[in-house]
């Protein structure tokens, strides 16, 4: 029952993403890395992961001001946004309260640093932007800034998660850039 459970409420939020098939495809892969990171995941754990972005796209960045505190309150809308859009998928399949708070509150990331499941989550965000977002940020974003975003997201993560990072499959100029902001940032490497 449970299982069945599972496999319908994240069909429901596939179903959301479908329309923008990179969403789709990130919330799926986003999975595979808490299952990787946690074979044993809780359903709200892998629930959680799969609405992380859900339905993203509609609530543009350029809808906010420019600048930090603006990118701010766009992300914690968005928190809210996807913990909303998973809750009533849940709802509709039936998920008690409880479990619906939990997802909640792993999406918000409200106990991140207390939390294992929380950093669970956080360590798979954080490999997929290594593993597949950051060869075009490293592009796109001034230098400074990026080089600082590879900082914090290195410091997010758990002992775990940074060996895999060290293992991930990069590009030989990307590879040397990480391998310099954390030899230079002494970034807990």
């Amino acid at each position: 029952m449970t299982a069945d459970r599972l496999a319908r409420v994240l069909a429901r939020i596939d179903d959301l993403n479908r329309p923008q098939p990179s969403e789709l495809e990130y919330a799926q892969r986003l999975t595979a890395w808490v299952v990787r990171l946690s074979p044993e995941a809780s359903d709200a754990l892998r629930i959680a992961a799969r609405g992380q972005h859900v339905r993203r796209w509609t609530i543009p960045r350029d809808q906010y001001p420019a600048g930090r505190a603006g990118y701010l309150k766009w992300r914690e809308t968005l928190k809210r946004f996807h913990a909303d859009t998973v809750a009533e998928a849940m709802q509709a399949e039936g998920y008690p309260a409880e479990a619906i708070a939990r997802v909640r509150e792993l999406i918000m990331k409200q106990r991140l640093g207390d939390d294992s499941e929380t950093q669970v989550l956080e360590d798979a965000l954080c490999l997929i932007f290594l593993e597949s977002q950051f060869s075009d940020l490293r592009r796109k974003a001034p230098e400074p800034v990026f080089r600082e975003a590879v900082r914090k997201t290195w410091a997010k993560m758990s002992p775990a998660a940074r060996l895999l990072a060290l293992a991930l499959p990069m590009p030989p100029e990307d590879r040397r850039y990480l391998d310099e902001v954390l030899r230079r940032g002494a970034v807990g490497s």
